[in-house]
C-alpha cells in the first residue's frame, strides 16, 4: 500500500499504526491480549529499525515470554552509543549503558531471524533497576522458573559498573522466589511480607481423600490456605470444569480436615489495608479452632 492508502485505512478504523512504517489489522489488534500487543510492538520496532537493536529491560522480559506487569507499553532498548537509529521514536526508550557480550544472548523471530536481547539474568538487574519493586519481582520470579541463576545475578550486580539502582536492585533479588507462578501469586507473597506475616508455604502440596491439592500458600501450624483465584484473567486460559470440580473436591476434602481458605482476587491486592484485615481475621479464626474445647 502507498502512505495514502495507508493513512485513509486508519482514518476508516481497518488499520491501526504501532509506529512508521508498521501497522496491524484493528480487527487483529482488538483480539489478541495486551502482552500479546505488547510483543507485536517490539516486533514492529524490529521491522522498522532492520532487526539490529539490542532489546533490554522489560522488552527483553517480553521476548524471553516473562510475565510483567504495570510496566507500560514502552519499547527498551540499550546501546553503547550517544547516537542510534534504533533508539528514534516515542515508543522507544533508550538506555546508554555498558554491554558485555556475556550479558547478550540471540532469540529468533518465527521466520528464524536473529533478534539481539539481553539474557535473563542481565534483564531482571536492568528491571529491578528502574521498575517499581513488586514489578521487577514479577519478572524475577518467572525468570528464576525459566532458568536464570540468582547467585549469578548477585555476582553481576557485585562486579557492575553501574551503581544507580543497585540498591533497589538489591532489595528486589533478596525477595524473589522462582516457586510463585503468576503474578498475582508473587504480590501476594510480597504483601505478606509486608505485613509481617510468616509460616506460608507457596505451592505447598497437601494430600487429600480425592487426590493431591497443591496450595498457593498454606501455613500447615495454623492449617490456613491462601489461593489467589486471578489466574485465567492473567493468563488467558482457566481450568476445564472437570478440572475445577475434581479441585474442589480436594478443596472440601481440606475444609472437612479444619484447613480454613482465604481466597484472593486481583482487586483485593489493591488494598491491601483490608486486605490485611481480612487476613489477620482468618488467622484468629484459626487459632481460635486450634484451641480445645471446653466443656
Amino acid at each position: 500500500m502507498d502512505d495514502r492508502t495507508l493513512t485513509a485505512a486508519v482514518r476508516a478504523g481497518v488499520l491501526i499504526r504501532l509506529r512508521r512504517g508498521a501497522y496491524v489489522r484493528s480487527a487483529h489488534w482488538n483480539q489478541i491480549t495486551p502482552w500479546e500487543r505488547d510483543r507485536l510492538r517490539i516486533h514492529a520496532h524490529y521491522e522498522s529499525t532492520g532487526g539490529t537493536a539490542c532489546y533490554s529491560h522489560t522488552s527483553a522480559a517480553r521476548l524471553h515470554l516473562c510475565q510483567v506487569w504495570k510496566c507500560g507499553p514502552l519499547v527498551h532498548v540499550t546501546t553503547r552509543y550517544s547516537n542510534s537509529a534504533t533508539s528514534t521514536g516515542t515508543d522507544v526508550r533508550t538506555h546508554r549503558l555498558p554491554l558485555d557480550p556475556s550479558d547478550l544472548t540471540i532469540l529468533q523471530t518465527e521466520d528464524g531471524r536473529d533478534v539481539h536481547v539481553t539474557t535473563l539474568e542481565r534483564t531482571v538487574l536492568d528491571c529491578a533497576r528502574i521498575l517499581r519493586p513488586d514489578a521487577a519481582a514479577v519478572i524475577g520470579d518467572d525468570a528464576l522458573r525459566k532458568g536464570a541463576d540468582l547467585a549469578k545475578m548477585r555476582l553481576m550486580l557485585e562486579d557492575s559498573p553501574v551503581k544507580r539502582g543497585s540498591r533497589r536492585a538489591a532489595a528486589v533479588l533478596d525477595v524473589l522466589d522462582g516457586r510463585s507462578e503468576s503474578a498475582g501469586e508473587t504480590r501476594t507473597r510480597l504483601l505478606l511480607h509486608a505485613f509481617g506475616v510468616d509460616g506460608f508455604e507457596p505451592q505447598y502440596e497437601l494430600p487429600t481423600r480425592s487426590g493431591l491439592f497443591r496450595a498457593d500458600f498454606a501455613d500447615p501450624a495454623r492449617r490456613v490456605i491462601i489461593e489467589f483465584d486471578g489466574k485465567a484473567k492473567y493468563s488467558g486460559y482457566g481450568p476445564t470444569d472437570q478440572a475445577l470440580l475434581a479441585e474442589r473436591s480436594r478443596e472440601n476434602a481440606l475444609a472437612e480436615e479444619g484447613w480454613i481458605f482465604l481466597r484472593l482476587e486481583w482487586q483485593h491486592l489493591d488494598a491491601p489495608a483490608e486486605l490485611r484485615r481480612r487476613l489477620l481475621a482468618t488467622l484468629a479464626r484459626a487459632e481460635m479452632q486450634k484451641r480445645p474445647r471446653t466443656a
